[in-house]
């Protein structure tokens, strides 16, 4: 008798919570009407952030960042990928986004996606917010890999992997383009079930 063959993930029908907290984030899926937040984080972080985050042209007004918003949404409900707003407890102020991205449902695999408006820089809100992701990743959603990449020249980008404990593999050489079509390297952070259990204990967040 042949073997079964184990049926493929229906990953649609996959529970993810839409919102997690920390002490001081709530990392939510977007909704309708997050446009108009959104929008004024990008307007506040263009002139920092237009380096690395060329998509950012693409919001010319909040109607733009309303389209996006909804486009999140739906693409968070057939899990293509899991985009995610970071917003303030305290304030109830949207502070940046993040996510699931490159999502590959059979082994899976996740990569992690980040951005702070810039008057949250230098907080350490993102680090909250990536151990939160760690947290839902492997805790909830069983993920064997979990990455981060980011351009070698983004030095405050790559900081946030190593202070969460994930392990540099490797530093792709002429790997990508910039905004303005020059070269650059890509490093790659990542973390594995094993890797995750060695470094539980340091986080100072739960789900």
């Amino acid at each position: 008798m042949a073997n079964a063959v184990t049926p493929p993930i229906q990953h649609t029908l996959i529970d993810i919570p839409e919102q997690i907290e920390s002490s001081r984030v709530c990392v939510r899926a977007y909704r309708s009407g997050d446009g108009n937040a959104l929008w004024e984080a990008i307007e506040e972080s263009r002139d920092t952030h237009r380096k690395w985050l060329s998509w950012m042209d693409n919001h010319h007004s909040a109607t733009d960042s309303e389209a996006y918003a909804r486009g999140a949404s739906a693409s968070w409900t057939l899990r293509e990928e899991l985009p995610l707003g970071i917003w303030e407890r305290a304030s109830g102020r949207l502070l940046g986004g993040t996510g699931f991205h490159r999502i590959r449902w059979e082994v899976p695999a996740f990569e992690i996606g980040y951005w702070l408006r810039s008057s949250a820089q230098g907080q350490g809100y993102m680090t909250e917010t990536v151990k939160l992701l760690c947290c839902l990743a492997f805790e909830r959603l069983a993920v064997n890999r979990l990455e981060i990449r980011c351009d070698t020249r983004n030095h405050a980008s790559a900081a946030v992997p190593r202070r969460v404990g994930f392990i540099h593999e490797a530093t792709l050489r002429h790997n990508g383009r910039g905004t303005g079509g020059e070269l650059h390297d890509t490093h790659i952070f990542a973390l594995t079930p094993n890797d995750y259990a060695r470094i539980r204990e340091l986080f100072d967040v739960k789900l």
